[in-house]
This record gives C-alpha cells, structure tokens and sequence, in this order.
C-alpha cells in the first residue's frame, strides 16, 4: 500500500571516483518541521553495500535519487 503522506524520494546519492557514497538527505513532518543530513559511506564501512543496493546500485561519477528506507 502507498502511503500518500510518504515522499517517493528522499533525496541523492552520489559515487565519487574513489567509490565512496555520498548521501545528501531531506525529511520533512506533517507539522512543518525538516531536517537534512550530510553521510558519506567509504568502500571499507560496514553499511556500504547496503546502502550501494538500496540506492539501486552507483558507478564512479553517478548520481542517483534516494528512496525511503522502509520502515523496521
């Protein structure tokens, strides 16, 4: 089921030529409130393939938008 409160993306993921993952994040609230965040995730970290697959795959220099992660 979609929820229509929920935003399709949530920002952008970019690889940058030594493959590290560069994550540029938005959230907003029902009540007004936003936040950003800043991630950047190196070959070595222990979430990169995660986040690498989540994103739908990256190659050095591309860039891709971010969707939700599912709720947990």
């Amino acid at each position: 089921m979609v929820d229509p409160e929920r935003p399709s993306k949530i920002g952008v993921a970019e690889m940058r030529n030594d493959g590290t993952i560069v994550l540029r994040l938005r959230a907003e609230t029902p009540d007004g409130a936003t936040g950003e965040g800043f991630f950047t995730y190196s070959p070595t970290d222990a979430d990169y393939e995660s986040v690498r697959r989540h994103v739908g795959g990256l190659e050095p220099g591309e860039s891709k938008l971010v969707p939700p992660w599912p709720d947990e």
